[in-house]
């Protein structure tokens, strides 16, 4: 399973409804299956759901953690929750996509802005994961096909 994380108002739900458009699935409140060349399930728990989230640990393979590039006051809330995620036991094998999501809005931070002040660096020296990221946007499309190939690419390998 893949866990799709962040705070509330990132573009979570837009991005599993687009992600929905483009491959075969089947749908449930929160639960999304998608099929590439196998049935990946993505369970999207909201932000507001972050006290919980470690409930769903159990079984994930992958988790896309996204981040609202166009908001940098929550940055460091996102960064607070990433790193609570990076030293989760649970998670220790899963390997980790962090989407810089809203690159379609005017006032977005680069990824380079980004990567520096949440000091991505550090953070995927000290991780046990293995962390990739991605710009995208929901809303346009950009970067879907990164998302789908690092997912269909995930769950050959780790299953």
């Amino acid at each position: 399973m893949c866990l799709l994380l962040g705070a509330t108002g990132v573009g979570k739900t837009l991005l599993v409804k687009r992600l929905q458009t483009i491959l075969p699935r089947r749908v449930g409140t929160n639960l999304t299956d998608i099929v590439a060349h196998r049935r990946i399930t993505i369970r999207e728990l909201g932000g507001c759901m972050g006290p919980i989230w470690s409930s769903y640990y159990g079984n994930c393979h992958s988790l896309l953690f996204m981040v609202d590039a166009s908001n940098p006051t929550q940055l460091s809330a996102s960064c607070v929750q990433l790193l609570g995620l990076l030293s989760a036991e649970q998670l220790a094998e899963a390997s980790v996509l962090i989407l810089f999501n809203k690159i379609d809005l005017p006032c977005y931070m680069t990824i380079e802005e980004i990567k520096s002040l949440i000091r991505l660096p550090d953070l995927i020296a000290c991780a046990k994961q293995n962390i990739t990221t991605v710009e995208i946007s929901a809303w346009k499309g950009t970067g879907l096909s990164e998302v789908l190939r690092w997912l269909e690419d995930t769950h050959r390998t780790n299953g």
